[in-house]
């Protein structure tokens, strides 16, 4: 299996090992577009790998922070109580960079910026770029994806 992001299309396809796509998803990325370096909150371009998947068995809307689970669940009057959140619900699927000098290593290291796939309030729309340099999907799409795909999967991040 491997995934293709597109960032100018707002969307994520899963292909199967003989080439075919077996998924699409409309995602949000980074509302500062494409980028790699820290800082920029801008989606990273190029190869990645799924390096760890976190939260399996959370329940959909389920809150982390620093990866943690906290608790909590997102319902709309929750987040209308913490406006500057930057919500990571349900699943999180934390990429690494495969290209020293591009998104690996240094300054432009996708892992050490925290770049994720992850769950997103249902308030928030799919399609556009609104992100703070993850790719954010729907809850149910993302613990779809979660459950399809295994660490190791790679992600190529295009514009």
């Amino acid at each position: 299996m491997r995934i293709h992001v597109s960032i100018a299309r707002q969307t994520l396809d899963l292909y199967a090992a003989d080439g075919a796509c077996i998924r699409r998803y409309s995602i949000s990325t980074a509302a500062n577009g494409p980028g790699e370096e820290q800082g920029s909150n801008r989606t990273p371009r190029g190869r990645h790998r799924i390096r760890a998947k976190i939260g399996a068995r959370a329940l959909p809307g389920a809150v982390f922070r620093g990866r943690r689970l906290t608790g909590e669940l997102w319902t709309p009057a929750f987040a209308a109580a913490r406006p500057d959140r930057d919500w990571i619900l349900s699943r999180i699927l934390w990429l690494c960079g495969c290209e020293p000098g591009r998104n690996r290593l240094g300054n432009v290291d996708s892992m050490r910026r925290y770049i994720y796939i992850h769950g997103t309030g249902e308030d928030q729309p799919m399609g556009v770029a609104r992100s703070h340099g993850c790719i954010r999907m729907r809850n149910s799409e993302v613990i779809e994806l979660f459950d399809l795909v295994p660490a190791g999967t790679v992600v190529d991040i295009g514009e």
